[in-house]
């Protein structure tokens, strides 16, 4: 007999629009869909740009079953949200937001890099690291990169950041573009990248960069991190840079303009190459999604066992958790009723 597909729900809390973790769910979507094996499905609190994409382009379907064989859910919101209908693996992207922190109502952690197992490790909650996917089918060198820097795009998401590199690249007479989620997104950065020399960013925008044969400089200035940089992206360099996700706490430098124009000065084209190969080997998407399949097999007896242990110390969270289901389903039962009445 044929192995029987199982059901899987990636769940994130907000696809409105583009970012980080709503293209790494997008991305991880795709990778699923490609099985055979897999019956997948999303979960989002927020519907938007990105639920449309994947909709309308993957061909996935919003939740529609009650129960999943396996549920991969980003940000603990998803996971009070989706508590009772499955196995929950928790994808933690970041130590410092408050929806990026762990729930105690998953049954298991991952991480996406070294610095955030270290502090769910230090919370007490087990997690192994599986590292940011990117589809490499799609993000991919179409146009080649010039010998000599002639151009640069900032994916920073700080104006700070753009002004200054605005004022540098003018001033070394380069092409310059930025690329800010919050002001002019794009479902296709790809495309943008392919159009310029070197990438400035952190974090997925260094690895979409890489996948698409970029120079990378890791920099940027925003809010919650602060003006951080580990600098211009040497490929023997991104086994350490990556245990902090290349976000500039790293090296943990501070950026002025002086910096910014000697790290441009690093350009080489032939890291291009290379940066590509490290993101088809260590970032590739389709072989993460192998790796989250099998955390699976660490949701056994043990875990579980410590899984109840923090129920009980966080008895409100658990049962508020219970009660927001019961609400959840008298209030739809509701609907439904008015809805068949008013037919």
């Amino acid at each position: 007999m044929r192995e029987k597909p199982k059901k899987v729900l990636v769940a994130v809390n907000d696809l409105v629009r583009v970012g980080g973790a709503e293209m790494y769910t997008f991305d991880l979507i795709k990778a699923f869909a490609a099985s055979k094996k897999i019956e997948v499905e999303y979960f989002t609190v927020n519907k938007g740009l990105v639920s449309e994409k994947i909709e309308a382009e993957l061909q996935v379907p919003f939740m529609s079953q009650k129960k999943y064989d396996l549920i991969f859910a980003t940000h603990n919101t998803t996971v009070k949200e989706l508590f009772g209908r499955g196995p929950i693996i928790q994808i933690c992207h970041g130590t410092i937001l408050e929806p990026e922190q762990p729930s105690p109502l998953a049954d298991y952690h991952v991480a996406i890099s070294q610095e955030i197992a270290d502090h769910l490790t230090d919370l007490g909650y087990a997690n192994e690291v599986v590292l940011n996917g990117i589809d490499i089918k799609v993000k991919k060198p179409i146009k080649p990169i010039h010998k000599t820097l002639t151009s640069v795009l900032s994916l920073c998401q700080s104006e700070k950041a753009n002004k200054m590199l605005r004022t540098v690249c003018d001033r070394k007479g380069l092409r310059f573009e930025a690329y800010n989620k919050h002001k002019n997104p794009t479902n296709n950065i790809e495309q943008e990248i392919n159009n310029f020399d070197m990438v400035v960013g952190i974090g997925r925008s260094i690895y979409d960069a890489m996948a698409c044969g970029r120079p990378s400089l890791i920099y940027d200035n925003r809010g919650y991190n602060g003006n951080k940089a580990d600098g211009y992206l040497r490929p023997e360099n991104f086994s350490k840079y990556v245990k902090k996700n290349c976000s500039g706490r790293y090296l943990n430098r501070e950026y002025h303009e002086r910096e910014l124009i000697r790290e441009l000065e690093k350009y080489n084209p032939e890291d291009g190459e290379k940066l590509r190969n490290i993101a088809m080997s260590h970032l590739n998407a389709y072989k993460m999604a192998d790796q989250l399949l099998n955390t699976a097999n660490q949701l056994n007896w043990r875990n579980r066992l410590n899984k109840w242990r923090r129920f009980a110390t966080h008895t409100k969270l658990v049962k508020h958790a219970f009660l927001y289901k019961k609400i959840y389903a008298l209030t739809k039962n509701e609907y439904f009723n008015r809805s068949s009445v008013s037919k």
